[in-house]
């Protein structure tokens, strides 16, 4: 039996946003919480009760303590951590500030020449290889650098052939590629995924699909040798109100799977919710065997109750997670409280 039921390759960053719905440009106070697309998952998924790495490079300084106790506390492994003991050695930051109707939310990264900008595969040992069930990354720890590209090429090609699944998200983000560069760089990894993360949206805008979701999603799996596809919808009503769906394909059986969505979620932080969803699809796939269906319901209610809690990570464990799930299905009037 392998000690990890998922690994993930990814940075670890700082937040800082001002109290409340105050504004980068007025306020003066910044809280600290610490997140990351690919440690978000990890959260999750050892939340619902999984073991869990994380695969980084932290500066070995006091922020950089902060954040290995931040990802210890949450149950995810530091053993693959390393540390940048250089003079210019940083974590990447950034800033967060809330929107209410009709302000959007916003993001500015300061996230260049980073500890993280330098991983390299050679700082870690060969047995990282045999450790897990399943790889993940996604195209943010691709956009990053040079580095981080070469890195993360390396260790999915090493994952797969110890037979690690690999799963990847999409997760493309304007403000670090652009979509030809993230299409070109994504394509090349493609025959190596197993489980593959993609919303319509970027489907169509960064790699150029056309036709409905369900073709859409068929036509990745003819093209590589995807097993699963994933992609989400959200509906976003203002800042504080989305709804929340999602179609998960399995190409082995050729079946769609897709439920009724989470409509009117009360939100407080939607930052990192995409990430849950992914850590509720791979607990799914993971504890369910491969069950698409476990995967679709764990994924949607995981998703929707990070909504509803401040900073990046998730909170929730896997009763609250089943209970939410229980009473999305029924069609019984529900308690207003837990007690």
């Amino acid at each position: 039996m392998k000690p990890f039921d998922v690994l993930a390759l990814g940075e670890v960053l700082l937040r800082l946003s001002p109290p409340v719905n105050e504004r980068l440009t007025r306020g003066n106070l910044f809280e600290k919480k610490v997140g990351g697309a690919e440690l978000n998952v990890m959260s999750g998924i050892s939340l619902l009760g999984l073991r869990t790495g994380i695969i980084s490079r932290l500066p070995a300084n006091d922020i950089g303590t902060y954040a290995k106790n931040k990802i210890r506390y949450y149950g995810v492994s530091d053993d693959y951590l390393i540390y940048d003991y250089g003079d210019g050695a940083r974590i990447g930051i950034y800033f967060y500030e809330n929107g209410a109707s009709p302000r959007k939310p916003r993001v500015v990264y300061d996230r260049k020449y980073t500890s993280m900008d330098g991983i390299n595969c050679a700082e870690f040992p060969e047995k990282l290889y045999d450790a897990t069930r399943c790889f993940h990354t996604s195209g943010i720890t691709l956009a990053i650098s040079k580095e981080t590209r070469m890195c993360a090429f390396e260790m999915i090609k090493k994952f797969k052939s110890s037979g690690a699944l690999i799963s990847f998200d999409v997760n493309f983000r304007a403000n670090l590629w652009t979509g030809k560069e993230a299409k070109e760089c994504i394509e090349e990894i493609l025959p190596f995924v197993d489980i593959f993360f993609c919303s319509e949206e970027t489907a169509r805008l960064t790699f150029g699909k056309e036709g409905d979701l369900y073709s859409i999603m068929r036509e990745f799996t003819d093209e590589y040798p995807i097993r699963i596809v994933a992609s989400t919808k959200r509906i976003v009503h203002s800042p504080k109100i989305h709804s929340f769906s999602s179609v998960i394909y399995d190409k082995k059986k050729d079946c769609y799977y897709a439920e009724k969505p989470y409509e009117n979620i009360d939100v407080i932080d939607r930052i990192g919710s995409g990430d849950a969803y992914v850590a509720g699809a791979l607990y799914g796939l993971l504890s369910e065997k491969g069950s698409c269906e476990k995967a679709l319901m764990y994924g949607n209610a995981y998703s929707a109750l990070k909504d509803t809690v401040p900073g990046d990570l998730p909170t929730s464990d896997l009763k609250e997670v089943q209970n939410t799930i229980a009473a999305h299905q029924s069609n019984d009037a529900q308690p207003e409280m837990e007690r």
